[in-house]
Parts: structure tokens; sequence; C-alpha cells
């Protein structure tokens, strides 16, 4: 039986009066229960003392970037092995292969964001990301998952997270398209942490509305700690599951599974591993993997200095070209001893500085500001590579795994549902022509998962022998 909202409120004002945040009560005798309830749930899922930490050491300060003089750029697998290489990969796609049809490893979506910048009202993953039949990116992954299921005569686990501005609007378009056909105890969906934003001058938590605490999710480092507090790795434990794919929700064509990936990842005993790309250029918007005191580490495309970013090789690549896109391989027990760190979960925070919207607290009127008036904190999942005794980096290939949607179809844009839809065609038309179709380049063209999770895949489909100017053409 819950308890009633009296003894709720004064749990909850104890607690925020110990930390000096008891003004996001500041409207409570003004609300009716239900916005009560509301602003309660909220205060319940804070990590108050978390919080209170954090305030002295990020909101109060800003934390310093100490940066070690010697950063060396991260060694990485490339996307086409050499002749040495190549028992190697063998190996390890045989070994990749192995893992899955064993059921040892899952499938992990981070979907905590909503469709805002792309103008679209719901989760993200719920946006129509394909050329012809418009699937949504949930749908991708499902249908990849789909596919590899069949391959290797296993039911792969999705565990999905969301976030609580989408969770319920997740779980009900996952319902509505019956999981699309996946086995619904095979999906597992559940919220990440939420964290308040907090006024750059005062350090005070600010409420978005009278009755709800400006909150944002904690980062996709969060994600971590989430799959502990959620019962995910419980789970995981059950099935035996031993290796965690973890991608993000932005990308259509990326390999969900991906065997070789992680045979490497597994050969080398490594517990926390990554792909990357070859940066186009020396300032693309791109995480560098770099090597710091033996460790591999994420510097921010912001923080790594002008004169690495620009140093090239003698062929003439960029020396710091590897890039990371936030696909990595995680080992289940690795996650496990992160959550069981003394002192808590053992990711830092980082300190943003943003405009966030908030009431006044004496008119309660809403306030828009004009410039960064909050401190918000999020964790970043690469920050757990260094803490890896053993990572590996591999290369991929842009025109076979990288077709985000982040921004708004706009000229000039990148990243928006038109790029990506443009690669989509690209790569499809690549297969077909590798497969010996002939292919008209303005022909538009759709390859399912189930159809074809790889080019040589398409050896085994029946095919036109052409596909003509201006044709739609779904395989």
């Amino acid at each position: 039986m819950s308890k009633p909202l009296s003894e709720r409120y004064q749990q909850a004002l104890r607690t925020l009066e110990s930390i000096d945040q008891a003004q996001v009560f500041r409207f409570y005798e003004q609300l009716n229960d239900q916005q009560r309830d509301q602003l309660l749930t909220q205060v319940e899922n804070i990590d108050w003392p978390e919080v209170a930490r954090l305030v002295e050491t990020h909101v109060k300060r800003t934390p310093a970037l100490n940066l070690p003089k010697n950063v060396q750029p991260a060694p990485y697998y490339p996307c086409q092995p050499t002749s040495e290489l190549k028992p190697r990969y063998q190996q390890a796609r045989s070994l990749g292969e192995q893992l899955i049809r064993e059921g040892k490893v899952a499938a992990f979506i981070v979907a905590g964001g909503q469709g805002t910048r792309l103008g679209w009202d719901g989760p993200k993953g719920t946006f129509p990301a394909t050329p012809i039949r418009k699937l949504s990116l949930f749908g991708c992954f499902a249908e990849y998952l789909i596919a590899l299921n069949i391959r290797f005569g296993v039911s792969i686990p999705w565990y999905v997270m969301t976030s609580l501005v989408n969770d319920a609007d997740t779980r009900a378009f996952f319902a509505a398209q019956n999981y699309f056909g996946l086995n619904r105890q095979d999906v597992f969906i559940f919220p990440q942490a939420m964290m308040p934003a907090m006024d750059m001058a005062t350090a005070k938590v600010l409420l978005a509305d009278r009755d709800s605490l400006a909150l944002s999710p904690n980062g996709h480092g969060g994600s971590l700690k989430a799959l502990h507090t959620s019962g995910a790795l419980k789970d995981m434990a059950q099935r035996g599951i031993e290796q965690i794919s973890y991608v993000q929700v932005d990308n259509p064509i990326v390999r969900v599974v991906d065997p070789l990936f992680l045979g490497l990842h597994a050969l080398d005993s490594a517990q926390m591993s990554s792909k990357m790309l070859p940066k186009c250029e020396p300032f693309e918007k791109l995480g560098n993997f770099c090597l710091i005191n033996g460790q591999v580490t994420v510097i921010e495309y912001s923080n790594l200095p002008q004169e690495l970013a620009v140093q090239r090789l003698d062929n003439g690549d960029l020396r710091f070209r590897a890039g990371s896109i936030a696909l990595h391989a995680i080992r289940v027990d690795f996650v496990r001893k992160l959550n069981e760190a003394p002192g808590g979960f053992a990711l830092p925070f980082n300190r943003a500085e943003k405009k966030v919207p908030f009431v006044d607290l004496q008119t309660g009127e809403m306030v828009s500001p004009q410039k960064p008036n909050a401190i918000k904190l999020e964790t970043f999942v690469f920050d757990a590579l260094p803490m890896a005794q053993t990572s590996i980096i591999y290369e991929t290939s842009r025109d076979d795994e990288f077709a985000p949607i982040k921004n708004a179809t706009a000229p000039g844009a990148v990243d928006s549902p038109a790029t990506s839809t443009a690669m989509q065609i690209d790569r499809a038309r690549t297969w077909l022509r590798q497969a010996g179709v002939e292919v008209a380049d303005d022909a538009v063209v759709e390859i399912k998962a189930t159809t074809a999770l790889y080019p040589e895949d398409l050896r085994q489909v029946k095919l036109p022998k052409s596909i003509g100017p201006g044709e739609i053409v779904l395989l």
C-alpha cells in the first residue's frame, strides 16, 4: 500500500532541507493531489546525496581538464585485414558467431531521446527511417535481430533503454507493433535515471513547471548504471549472457550485433571495446580514440589540442584519425564491476552549460533564458574505457554502417533523414552491383535485413537482371 501524500511530502522535505534544495516545493501548497504526486515521484527518483556532492564539485566550480602531455593515437584493427591478419579475422568471426549461437550475446539499444530536432513528435526510435517502407528505427533494429535469429537458430535478447520522457510512448509503440514479431519475453524495456538542472549562479535545482523539476537524462553513460538498477544485468545473468552489443538509436544501418567485432573483442579478452570511423577532417565532431598511460581513452573533439588534431602521417592520413561513433562491445561482468565500485557508480559526471527554461520562484512565471543559465550533469559511456584492463578498437566503414539520423533535413544539413536515405540507397545499389545487377543511378532501392545482412548474402536471392531509371524496388 502506497504512503499518503502527506507522509511522502514530509520525508522528501526533510531530505531536501538537509541539502538546501527545499525551494523545489515552493508552489506545493497550490498544487492539486495529482500534481503533488507527480512532483513527489520526481523528487523520490533522484539520488539527492549524489546531487549534493556534484553541486560542490561540478556546479559551484568547473572541474579542470588536465590532459597529459604524452597523448598517443590508439591502435586499431583495420576494416580490411592485412594478409597477416586474415587468419585472426576468420578466427574472430567464427568465435563471434559461436557466442551468438550459444546465446551469450545481448543487444542493447540506447533510446532515451525524443525526435524534437527532427520535427518528430515522439521517441526518436519511432522515426520512419528507410527509403521505401519508412520502417521505424526500432523496426530496423528488430529486423536485423530477426535475421540473426534465423541465421543462428537463437532468440537474441534485446534491451532497450528509454528515458522518463519517452518510456510510456516507447512501450506503447512496441505493443502496437506486436514487438515486430520478436518474442515479447526477449524484449526488456527500462528507463534511465534523470538529473535535475541547476541554476548556474545559485546552484539551486530549477523547476520546469510548478509541479515539475527541470530534468534531463543522466547521459549515455547512465545506460551502464541503468542496466544494473533496472534488473537487466540480473536478467542477463539468468540467461547466461556474457557480452553486450551496445548501439545508439539513430543509425538505421548499424550492425546491431556484429560477429566479427564481437569475436575480435573476445579473442583479446577485452572488457570493453569500440568501433571507430576514420575522421574526414581534423575537426570532425567525433571523439578521438587516444592512448593515455597505455589506456584507451576518448578525448572529445573540442578538447583535443589543435596541434594534435592536424598532425598527419607520411601517407597523408591524420595521425589521430580514429573517431568514436558510440558502438561498443562490453562484458557483462565489467558493467557489474562499474556498478559495484567503492563509493558508487564509477563513471565521472561531466558539466554542460545550457539554456534551460524555468519557473521564477517569486512570480511563478516561465522564463526563457537567452544565454546559458544552468548546469546539466551527465555521464559518457566512453569514460568507462580507461577502466577496462584491455580494450580493442575495430575500424568500420561509413558506407557500410553509418547513416545516422540526428538533424532535420535542411540545405547543407548533415546526419539528416535526407542524407541517411541517400546513404541507404547508395549501399543497396552497391550491393546489387556487386551481385551482378545493373542498377540505374537514380533507382531507389531498399534491401531488408531479412533479405541480406551482407553483400554476399544476395548470391542466395533471386534478383532482377537490371533496375532501370527511376524504378523503386524493395528486396
